[in-house]
């Protein structure tokens, strides 16, 4: 199926192109939430004309995601955890225990922009990525300490 994407989506596309992709992913996330058109000869014509104001909308979003990630570099965030043999921890940290420290120093971001492919189960200093554009991507610091 072919769609027409209103904002940049990592992988796939910029506002304004026409992407194939499955018709599940289209019907079930993609055209619900707003982000991409069906790929109709009047929808082409009227991204054409849309494109302009869509290319300023995702610069905004840009600037807005690069002026969180400018915020966000300088954080360090300490967990401290009881922990048993060989430094492993009694239970771990995970994406939602970041985003509600990093919400308590001021700053809103939502837990699945958090890219933590498994909670951290160890002491140490992590370099966690978070996602806030298709494009801009910052990383915090996250220390584990021995309670």
């Amino acid at each position: 199926m072919e769609v027409i994407l209103r904002e940049a989506i990592e992988k796939l596309g910029n506002p304004g192109d026409v992407v194939k992709v499955s018709p599940g992913f289209a019907r079930n996330y993609l055209l619900p939430r707003g982000v991409a058109y069906e790929a109709t000869p009047g929808n082409l014509k009227r991204i054409a004309q849309e494109r302009d104001r869509l290319e300023a909308a995702e610069n905004t979003r840009r600037a807005a995601a690069q002026e969180l990630a400018s915020k966000l570099e300088p954080i360090s965030l300490t967990f401290s955890a009881r922990v048993g043999e060989e430094g492993k921890l009694f239970g771990s940290v995970t994406s939602s225990d970041i985003a509600h420290q990093v919400e308590a120093q001021g700053i809103k971001i939502e837990k699945r922009m958090i890219d933590l492919p498994e909670p951290i189960r160890a002491l140490g200093v992590y370099r966690v990525p978070i996602k806030l554009h298709a494009d801009v991507k910052a990383e915090i610091k996250v220390w584990v300490i021995k309670a």
